[in-house]
C-alpha cells in the first residue's frame, strides 16, 4: 500500500469506510442481513413504524423499503399489520428475534476489533469529529436515520 501519510483526509476516510464497510458486510453476512436491512431493524427498534417513515428515515424509496421489510419478515425479524389509524397502511414492528439480533449487532459493532473496536480510546473523538462533518453536510429536509 502507497505512504499514507501522504494520502489527503478525504482519501483515507474513504479508504478507512471501505475497509470498515466490507468487514460489517461479513458480519451482517452471519445473520443474513444487508446494511438496509440494519437500518430497518434500527429505525423499528424503538417501536412501531410506517413503511413510508422507513423509507423516509433509510432514504430510500416507497418501494426498496417495502422489499427490505418484506425479506425481514421473511427472516422472522419484524411484523407487518395493519395501521390502526389508516387501514390502507402497515405498521411494521421488530420481533424478539429482530430486537435480539440487532442488540447483539450493536453490541458487536462497538467490541469486535475486526470493526471500529481496534480504535480504541480514539473512538469517542472520531466519532465527534465525523458526526460534525455529517452534520456540516446535511442539507435542509435532509434527514438521516442516527446510527445504530
Amino acid at each position: 500500500m502507497d505512504d499514507l501519510d501522504g494520502w489527503p483526509t478525504g482519501r483515507l476516510l474513504s479508504m478507512a469506510a471501505r475497509l470498515v464497510e466490507q468487514s460489517w458486510e461479513h458480519v451482517l453476512g452471519e445473520y443474513d442481513l444487508s446494511s438496509a436491512g440494519l437500518v430497518v431493524l434500527h429505525v423499528v427498534a424503538t417501536g412501531p413504524a410506517t413503511q413510508r417513515e422507513i423509507a423516509h428515515a433509510c432514504r430510500v424509496t416507497d418501494q426498496t423499503a417495502s422489499r427490505t421489510v418484506e425479506r425481514l419478515e421473511r427472516l422472522g425479524y419484524v411484523s407487518r399489520q395493519v395501521d390502526p389509524r389508516d387501514e390502507r397502511r402497515k405498521t411494521v414492528t421488530s420481533t424478539a428475534a429482530g430486537q435480539g439480533v440487532y442488540t447483539t449487532l450493536v453490541d458487536r459493532e462497538k467490541n469486535d476489533p475486526g470493526l471500529v473496536a481496534a480504535i480504541g480510546d480514539d473512538g469517542p473523538e472520531l466519532r465527534r469529529i465525523l458526526l460534525k462533518l455529517l452534520r456540516g453536510r446535511r442539507t435542509e429536509g435532509d434527514d438521516v436515520a442516527p446510527p445504530p
